[in-house]
């Protein structure tokens, strides 16, 4: 069955299926999303960015279109409750420059991934409507598409999707995807208690896996792993403060783990770095990982208190993790990816 991809814009009847939000993505974009070959991806984004940029009257690019070197650039959010991010919003959009916005995020995304990020917008309505939480004017649609250079085949640029609990940054050189982070997949509720989405979980294993992972370690192992014994209650890597968060050797190394152990905090790894990726995307970034030392990776853990608020790192040589449920806001979960070497390409332009 085939769904209006705008149908999470206008209903979002689709969000409640235990399937997710699958359907919403248009066919053309998911087989266009298959491909492995990394240059066809930038390729894939330039043309749907290009596409959207020209639909757009002068006032909307103006909103939309920033300079390469602008330090807005690097000015990534994604704690903006009911606030618009820079940009141009799907509330500012027609619904057939609405659905060029929406292809252009699923040429960053995997099915996962854009199934993730939608149920995040959705989750605004469920904020306002359930929760009374933020202004009455917050909505699925306060998303914003951010340009940094023109697209084009040669040279360098960028793109960021952004609003509440999301932010996705991709920065292209020559057709080339030379970065996808930082990024943030956060969540609330995280799962949907109660109204006609009831029952939707939006981060499906990043809490389970990471209080089952420390719960799972004894001895010396939870003792080093135990860095914080109450919560941080929040993430510690905003803006310009990963590379001082990624430094502190905290944690126990996964080469200290047993093998169970291991393999549930590089799955942890795996839903952060490549799951929410395009193949090609996310194939790069699997090689990348492999040729890191997993081995001398940090698992890092705060909270004591199982059942309370709790927070969790991963930090290797360019890698950096973070996931924090909010104090007494269980169902408030923040979670964040760096690519330290990588962020907004800071490695090549």
């Amino acid at each position: 069955m085939t769904i209006d991809r705008r149908a999470l814009l206008t209903t979002g009847a689709a969000a409640g299926l235990s399937a997710g939000l699958s359907t919403l993505i248009p066919g053309a974009a998911r087989a266009e999303a298959t491909s492995t070959d990394t240059k066809a991806t930038g390729v894939l984004m330039r043309e749907r960015a290009t596409a959207l940029l020209a639909a757009l009257d002068e006032e909307q690019r103006d909103a939309a279109l920033f300079a390469f070197d602008t330090r807005a650039r690097k000015a990534w959010n994604f704690m903006l409750g009911s606030r618009r991010a820079p940009g141009l919003a799907l509330e500012q959009m027609s619904p057939g420059q609405k659905d060029l916005a929406l292809d252009l995020l699923a040429s960053g995304t995997s099915h996962f991934g854009l199934e993730k990020a939608m149920n995040i917008m959705l989750q605004q309505d469920i904020l306002r409507d359930e929760w009374g939480k933020g202004s009455p004017d917050r909505n699925r649609e306060r998303f914003c598409v951010q340009f940094y250079g023109t697209p084009a085949s040669t040279g360098a640029w960028s793109w960021r999707w952004e609003g509440h609990h999301l932010s996705l940054t991709f920065t292209l050189r020559d057709d080339e995807v030379i970065s996808a982070t930082p990024s943030s997949f956060s969540s609330e509720p995280n799962t949907v208690p109660s109204g006609p989405h009831q029952g939707l979980v939006v981060l499906k294993e990043e809490e389970v896996l990471g209080r089952q992972l420390f719960g799972d370690l004894d001895g010396a192992n939870r003792r080093h792993a135990l860095v914080w014994k109450r919560s941080p209650g929040n993430i510690q890597s905003n803006r310009g403060a990963e590379h001082s968060v990624a430094g502190e050797a905290a944690g126990v190394p996964l080469g200290d783990l047993t093998q169970v152990q291991a393999d549930m905090a590089e799955r942890l790894i795996e839903i952060y770095t490549s799951e929410v990726l395009p193949p090609a995307l996310a194939d790069e970034q699997t090689a990348r990982l492999r040729n890191e030392d997993m081995a001398a990776i940090r698992f890092a853990w705060g909270g004591a208190n199982l059942d309370g608020s709790i927070y969790y790192r991963l930090t290797g040589a360019d890698l950096l993790i973070e996931f924090a449920s909010l104090v007494n806001q269980p169902l408030h979960l923040h979670a964040v990816f760096h690519d330290t070497a990588r962020n907004f390409g800071a490695h090549l332009v």
